[in-house]
């Protein structure tokens, strides 16, 4: 398996438990506009869970560059390389 493939698996988890949604799947396009109930406050829930998961911290300017879930697949492959 992949780095990447184990990153987005791991994210999976999160997205499921941030949102409630066991069905909620997500790839590489998925973004805030894909998923019911991303909004800005739960932005930051999902992204304190993310931090917390990896073991890192994202700055502002990082987390607005995001366009999705591959960009933050990038950033965290980016971060632990």
């Amino acid at each position: 398996m992949s780095n990447r493939e184990e990153i987005r698996k791991r994210l999976q988890a999160i997205f499921q438990e941030v949102f409630d949604d066991d069905e909620l799947e997500i790839d590489d396009a998925t973004s805030a506009d894909d998923v019911d109930d991303w909004d800005s406050i739960m932005h930051i829930t999902l992204m304190v869970a993310v931090e917390k998961e990896f073991g890192m911290q994202f700055n502002a300017e990082e987390i607005g560059k995001l366009s999705g879930v591959g960009g933050l697949i990038d950033l965290i492959e980016q971060r632990a390389g």
